[in-house]
């Protein structure tokens, strides 16, 4: 019996294109193992073209932060009718955006940290709330433009507004709360068991951490 025809969704243009490349790569190679036809779809923005012309069973998505994980590929090929894998647009956009998980949340009872989300500039010469606290962009994953002020720091870091920072002008000022990172994966309605992660010469989970042999 023929296996099925996957495209898988990699690379994209979001700051997390090196890290889909990787895991994207990983999972093409795995899926070939087991006897798919596999093509690799190295996303842009004529993604919808591509796909219509390839009209592949399912699409595997790899693609990772935002228009791979926001809803935006989803949204393309539900109109495509292309099957494909995780969330679907409306969990992939509530996730992707920290305000509107928050609140999803926080209305589901579960305990969440003070935030607020302000315009970058309002954060960069004064505190936008006692320290310590975390600036973080309200739309990226990866532990990009993530920064912490300690106590004790006389002013948010300057990066917030300058021209380096390539995250959005919109970040979210959260309370910070020392504790463990601990993830669990989920299959169907099945936790998988929770493992704790224990970042090696990094102060938090960053992305070194996430992503560089022995980081973690």
């Amino acid at each position: 019996m023929k296996k099925k025809h996957v495209a898988v969704l990699l690379g994209g243009f979001s700051s997390e294109r090196p890290v889909s490349l990787s895991s994207g790569k990983a999972c093409a190679d795995a899926l070939e193992t087991e006897g798919y036809q596999v093509t690799r779809v190295d996303v842009s923005r004529d993604v919808g073209s591509v796909l219509a012309e390839l009209k592949p069973d399912v699409a595997f998505n790899a693609l990772h932060g935002p228009f791979g994980e926001d809803g935006t590929i989803q949204g393309i090929l539900e109109y495509l009718a292309i099957p494909y894998t995780h969330s679907g647009v409306l969990a992939s956009a509530l996730a992707m955006n920290k305000e509107q998980a928050k609140k999803v949340a926080k209305a589901a009872g579960i305990p969440v940290a003070e935030s607020r989300v302000v315009n970058r500039f309002a954060v960069k010469d004064v505190h936008p709330m006692k320290p310590p606290y975390v600036v973080k962009p309200v739309n990226e994953g990866s532990s990009f433009g993530v920064v912490i002020v300690h106590e004790g720091q006389s002013h948010p870091p300057q990066v917030i507004g300058s021209t380096e920072w390539q995250y959005g002008e919109t970040v979210m000022v959260e309370r910070y709360i020392h504790g463990r990172e601990l993830t669990c994966a989920v299959m169907g309605d099945v936790a998988l068991g929770v493992c704790e992660i224990i970042p090696t010469g990094h102060s938090f989970y960053d992305y070194d951490s996430k992503y560089v042999p022995g980081g973690s």
